[in-house]
């Protein structure tokens, strides 16, 4: 069983978030819901309100396999502006962890020089924002250790390829009985 911390902030797309979550519980994953925000309820993009389990602060992140940021406009400039956030992911891509992003979300880690190199996908107009990345214009992009997602449309392709990169079986059994084609 992986441990995967899995960030939050105000504006979060709350299915992007709440899928990945989802699907990584179903496929025996440790799921970790931390907020950036100083508090444990958190207001999705769309008016939703629900509680995290940790503050980022109560975090020690070493025990870590996977950082998932889910997108959404005003939750992910809440996670690019999280200084602790970037140096974070920073430490996750140098120690070669695995590191997932949806929808606007891979624009932090383009912005915080994560993407160089590598190929990725986001939410269409944010491409500017994948600093190093080729975009591919997919739904969703691994490429190593990093996993892109396009966005909520493809919320269970992209949590189910978090799962795949954890554990291929259970990603398999979690596929089937979710009946993804």
């Amino acid at each position: 069983m992986a441990l995967v911390y899995i960030m939050f902030a105000d504006g979060v797309e709350e299915i992007e978030a709440l899928t990945a979550v989802d699907i990584l519980r179903r496929g025996g994953q440790d799921v970790v819901m931390v907020s950036v925000t100083g508090r444990r309820m958190i207001y999705g993009s769309h008016g939703i309100e629900f509680a995290t389990d940790r503050h980022f602060e109560e975090c020690d992140f070493s025990d870590g396999d996977m950082l998932v940021l889910p997108g959404g406009g005003k939750g992910t400039q809440a996670l690019l502006a999280h200084d602790g956030l970037r140096e974070l992911l920073r430490e996750y891509a140098a120690e070669d962890r695995y590191i997932g992003a949806i929808c606007a979300a891979p624009s932090v880690l383009g912005q915080s020089g994560i993407l160089n190199g590598r190929q990725a996908t986001c939410y269409p107009g944010f491409e500017e924002k994948l600093e190093g990345a080729t975009v591919t214009g997919e739904s969703v992009v691994t490429d190593g250790k990093i996993i892109t997602g396009k966005g909520m449309g493809v919320s269970n392709e992209f949590a189910i390829a978090l799962l795949r990169a954890l554990n291929a079986e259970e990603a398999d059994k979690v596929a089937k009985a979710i009946q993804m084609p």
